[in-house]
């Protein structure tokens, strides 16, 4: 029976997250039988650390962890939270300025709805993580690129935005960053949060990679300014992606705003899950194990892939990514990546996720999985490259 045609609202007709899409498609492949290597989602492949298990089920036996949690989060773990920045970062924080949020998603789109009002334009690095642009088309606002590419050192520049006609209302940035794997400097950082307090650019730092960095453990932007709101979550350092816990920390004046946002769109975080989630920032000697082997994850794909098929490679010093220049041999990262999954089982994200303008010549890996898992993916791209250039030829 057909009913009549009713409205769709243009703000849902945003782009797929495309590494999502490979992922369904690369499951139902798994499904089939087939073989698949998984370097397209960002997940880890350990499990969340035991104390936590543990904890989720002793909290199950206790009816009090059953029910709604207040909508920033429970106080134990708001207070956990703020002893985190005072462990990692000897930042004294209050936790009243801790949020708890459905994992980091709701914390941007929080963000988003209590900063900004509909017409105010952000600027976003250039790749960059896609739903920032998706919520943000979404919400009415209107994402500015700022491109942060190879030509920039892949590095966002202030000098760049005060070559336009006005300057942002907002600026979101990441560190590290999501396809690239680059660590923004504590100088760089720093130069960032006190341009944006002198021009009143509202500053959203995206810190949920922190904690996988291969050199020195990366600086808040709460180090440098009380302005910006930071976004974190338990999903990728702490190996609990599917937990969804994720966490604020907000300026003073935006945490009643914050607050009622959370009432109205998800009304708390899991309970149980946040009750759990305490004993997570305990754990950071097994944590710490899983970033030694992303290292030598890191180590063996940038060492062991073809440097046709790494090409400008994007310098991976933190997260789990190597953005990979395939321009050498395909200008089409849909359909190299479409082919590479079809010949070899090897999944893989295309660049045009991330960046519109030149992602056509780039693919994200991800090495998250198992030390197993990347010398197989290296033998297989391997083969496929040497095959597809004698086929090109």
């Amino acid at each position: 029976m057909t009913g009549p045609t009713l409205k769709i609202a243009e703000r849902s007709k945003m782009p797929p997250f495309m590494a999502m899409d490979v992922m369904r498609f690369a499951a139902e492949l798994d499904a089939r039988g087939h073989d698949i290597v998984h370097l397209e989602v960002g997940q880890p492949s350990s499990s969340a650390p035991k104390p936590v298990m543990d904890a989720l089920v002793a909290s199950m036996a206790q009816q009090k962890s059953h029910g709604y949690a207040v909508a920033l989060g429970i106080s134990e773990l708001r207070e956990r939270i703020a002893k985190h920045y005072r462990e990692w970062y000897q930042i004294e924080l209050d936790p009243e300025r801790v949020a708890v949020t459905v994992g980091s998603s709701t914390g941007f789109g929080i963000s988003f709805l209590s900063a900004f009002d509909v017409g105010d334009r952000i600027a976003i690095p250039n790749p960059g993580y896609p739903a920032y642009r998706n919520l943000m088309l979404g919400m009415g606002l209107e994402p500015v690129i700022l491109q942060a590419g190879p030509e920039q050192g892949w590095l966002p520049r202030l000098e760049d935005m005060e070559k336009w006609d006005r300057l942002p209302d907002g600026l979101m940035i990441a560190s590290p960053h999501n396809p690239t794997g680059v660590v923004i400097p504590d100088k760089e950082l720093k130069e960032i949060c006190v341009w944006c307090d002198k021009n009143s650019v509202r500053l959203i730092s995206d810190e949920i990679y922190h904690g996988l960095s291969y050199t020195s453990r990366c600086e808040t932007a709460l180090k440098f300014t009380d302005n910006a709101i930071i976004i974190n979550s338990l999903s990728k350092y702490f190996s609990m992606t599917g937990w969804r816990i994720g966490w604020m920390i907000l300026p003073r004046q935006l945490i009643s705003a914050a607050e009622k946002l959370a009432q109205n769109l998800y009304i708390s975080a899991p309970t149980p899950n946040q009750i759990a989630s305490l004993k997570a920032f305990d754990c950071i000697d097994e944590l710490d194990q899983h970033v030694e082997r992303y290292k030598e994850n890191r180590k063996i794909l940038l060492s062991g892939l073809p440097i046709e098929f790494l090409g400008n490679v994007a310098p991976c010093e933190g997260a789990f990514y190597i953005y990979a220049d395939i321009s050498t041999l395909s200008d089409d990262s849909i359909s190299f990546a479409k082919v590479l999954l079809e010949k070899t089982g090897v999944a893989t994200t295309p660049g045009v996720d991330f960046d519109s303008i030149d992602g056509h010549r780039f693919l994200r890996l991800s090495f998250a999985g198992s030390t197993a898992t990347m010398h197989e993916a290296v033998k297989r791209i391997n083969a496929f490259v040497t095959t597809y250039k004698k086929d090109a030829a």
